[in-house]
């Protein structure tokens, strides 16, 4: 990577669902030598629903904080409850005190955008100095750039290029004694 590393990474140019599967295969990768800290979206499984939105899963504990109302089959509108959102970047927030060495935050999306959900948690990461990971959807993009420009670099969603990525930014831990 030429230049200074960004702090923040933003994974763009694929489906959010083919992101968070990238994401859990990278998690698995670091899980053994990094602390990791964030959420992770899921699928809510169930059928006939016109909007995704599901669950959000610790990084520190597997705790799932539902994002999602169900509004019923058939429903056109998007079901996504603030809340829960609310709740797990309260929990980042919790996880990111605690001590990680990077920071893993499903997406930036229209919460984020309009001030609310994981915001909090970002901000939290940024102040830490923690590196961030993310995905920003290209409706989004303008407010993320907002957001978090100057300290971010947009990454394709490519395995090599995030784990480059990684391994330019992350600190080096110190030796046990």
């Amino acid at each position: 990577m030429d230049g200074p590393v960004k702090k923040i990474a933003a994974v763009q140019g694929a489906p959010s669902a083919d992101v968070q599967r990238l994401f859990e295969t990278l998690i698995e990768r670091w899980r053994s030598s990094a602390r990791l800290a964030g959420v992770v979206a899921e699928d809510h499984g169930l059928a006939d629903r016109s909007c995704s939105a599901g669950f959000l899963r610790s990084l520190a504990n597997g705790e799932r904080f539902a994002m999602f109302q169900d509004l019923g089959q058939g429903s056109a509108a998007c079901h996504l409850a603030p809340a829960g959102v609310l709740m797990a970047a309260n929990a980042v927030q919790h996880d990111i005190a605690a001590g990680c060495d990077l920071v893993l935050l499903s997406k930036f999306g229209k919460l984020e955008a309009a001030g609310g959900g994981l915001r909090s948690a970002f901000a939290a990461a940024l102040v830490a100095g923690i590196p961030v990971l993310t995905s920003v959807a290209p409706p989004f993009t303008a407010a993320w750039q907002s957001f978090a420009a100057p300290f971010c670099i947009v990454v394709p969603a490519d395995a090599g290029r995030i784990d480059a990525w990684w391994q330019a930014v992350r600190l080096p831990r110190p030796a046990s004694a």
